[in-house]
Parts: structure tokens; sequence; C-alpha cells
């Protein structure tokens, strides 16, 4: 028989979309002072952190939107309701922080080889105002819940960011004490790494979600063994783990019980197994009795066959 458990769509990785709004604003007004600063200094140092920040913008309004359009509970022809909206915001801001990262390492290689002029002061002064900037927003982000797959992109966004700033800043006090142009070059390339460093978690884990792979820490040979060892089950068949969203983990699978066994009390124990060990409460099992014996197929006589 087929029964379902713990259907509760509301799991721990809810997020509040206010924060992420808060930190959306802050990141905005920064930005646009930024690329001002950015073109009178000349620094593609500052330029790539304005860059930056207009991707942390972007990924920021996603995980607004994504957090806000989860919050629906499910009904219709959605029936998980928009949840892995989250995860598919959390693959945009991968790819976003990969694509701009080597665009930034592109530039940054240019620059190396024929270094422009920089104005170092504004240089300083806007990494040491864009760091307690990112530090304030970064703040706001870790309210949202960083169990989230789609908060845990923004935050590595804006922390990419903060790391941005401080090599900007110290590449602007290497030009103005050495005049060592290329320092801003290099400064840029560091940020490009850090960007780069930061893409391929979250292109994993969001793949990993939308490919419906186990989710981390769930072994599905280890789960089937549990399953497998309960008193009075035979066989465990179609097992199938995945992850719906951050933080909400399915499961489905054929139990074979034997024939003297309750199929509704070893459902209750198993849907306990899961939940205990594996913290697995969204669950479908079928259950049913194994059959003492198979059906065979025996050849037509040949005098029958003759007929």
């Amino acid at each position: 028989m087929a029964h379902q458990h713990g259907h509760d769509h509301g799991v721990s990785a809810d997020t509040e979309a206010r924060p992420l709004a808060v930190a959306l604003a802050l990141i905005l007004a920064f930005m646009a002072a930024e690329v001002v600063l950015g073109v009178v200094a000349d620094s593609l140092a500052l330029l790539s952190d304005a860059a930056h920040m207009l991707v942390d913008a972007a990924a920021l309004g996603m995980s607004v939107w994504a957090a806000r359009l989860a919050r629906r509970p499910p009904g219709g022809w959605m029936t998980f309701g928009f949840r892995r909206a989250e995860i598919l915001s959390a693959q945009a801001n991968g790819v976003t922080l990969l694509l701009l990262g080597l665009v930034i390492v592109a530039e940054g290689a240019q620059r190396l080889f024929s270094p422009p002029s920089v104005h170092a002061p504004i240089v300083i002064a806007t990494a040491v105002a864009g760091a307690l900037v990112n530090v304030v927003a970064l703040r706001q982000v870790a309210r949202a819940n960083r169990a989230n797959l789609n908060v845990e992109g923004s935050y590595r966004h804006l922390l990419t960011d903060l790391y941005a700033f401080a090599a900007t800043g110290v590449a602007g006090v290497v030009v103005w004490t050495t005049g060592f142009e290329r320092a801003d070059a290099i400064a840029s390339l560091a940020v490009a790494g850090s960007m780069l460093a930061a893409s391929w978690p979250l292109l994993r884990a969001s793949g990993r979600v939308l490919l419906e792979a186990a989710p981390e820490g769930i072994d599905p040979g280890e789960v089937a063994a549990a399953l497998g060892s309960n008193p009075g089950v035979t066989g465990v068949h179609d097992l199938h783990v995945w992850e719906i969203s951050s933080g909400f983990p399915a499961l489905s699978a054929h139990v074979l019980v034997e024939q003297s066994e309750d199929c509704h009390r070893i459902r209750r124990e198993l849907e306990g197994i899961l939940e205990e060990r594996f913290a697995i409460t969204h669950t479908t099992l079928q259950v049913d009795h194994a059959r003492r014996e198979l059906l065979s197929i025996r050849p037509l006589r040949s005098d029958r066959r003759d007929r």
C-alpha cells in the first residue's frame, strides 16, 4: 500500500526577504558611486569591484524574488510550490560569478602589460567605504538564513566583494607609496580568483538539486540498508532520494514485508527510522506483502501443441 508521511512544505530553509532587500538597497547605492569613482581614478580594481557589485545586486534581487516566490503555498499544477526557484537563483549566482570572473581575468591580464595611471587616494578611500558597506550588507544577508542555498549564493557574492575591497585597498596603498601601477591589475586578478573559487561550490550544490541527486550527507545505500534491516522487511526496491530545495529532502521506495507482518505498522517504523537517522520527513513508502511463491511458466506438452 502506498502512504505518504510528513508533507509539511514549511521546512527550516524558509527565508526572510526583508534583510535581503535591505542589503540590495545598500549595494545599489554604493555601486553607483563606485562606478563614478572608478572612472575618475582610472582604476580597473575599482571598476571590477563595481562590476562585481552589479552582479551582487542582481544576485540579491533574484534572492529577494526567489525568497518571496518560494513562500507561496503549493497548489494547482505546482504541487511543491515554487521552492525550487531558490535553486534556480543559486545556479544563476554561480554562473554570473564564473563569467564575470573570467572577464576580469582577461582585462586584468591586458593591464599587466600596459598599466594605466591610477589615482591611488580615490582607490583607497573607495575601498574602505565599500568594505564597510559590504560588512553591513553581509550582516543583513546572514540574518536571512544561510542554510538556504539561495541565500548562501548571495552571501558568497558579498563575501568575495569584501575580499575584493581589501585587495583594492592594498593595491591603492602600493600604487600611492611605491608608484607600482601594476598592483591595480594584480588586485583585480585576485578579485577574479576569489569569484571563480566561490562559483564552483554554488554550481555544484545547485546542480545536485536540479539533477535530483541524493542530498549531501545522505548515502542511498546506507538508507536502503537501514530500511532492509528492520524486522519483517524482506526487500527494498525502487529507492529514490532527492532534494526538492535547500533542506527539503524527499524519499520514495517500494518495501516488501513478510506475509505475517502488518504493513501499516512497519511503514510507521520505517518512517521513524528515516526521520531519526536521516532527517527525511517527506516520504512515500509503498509497503506490500512478499509473495510466497513465484509464478512459473511450464512448456506445453507436445501432444497439446499438435492439436
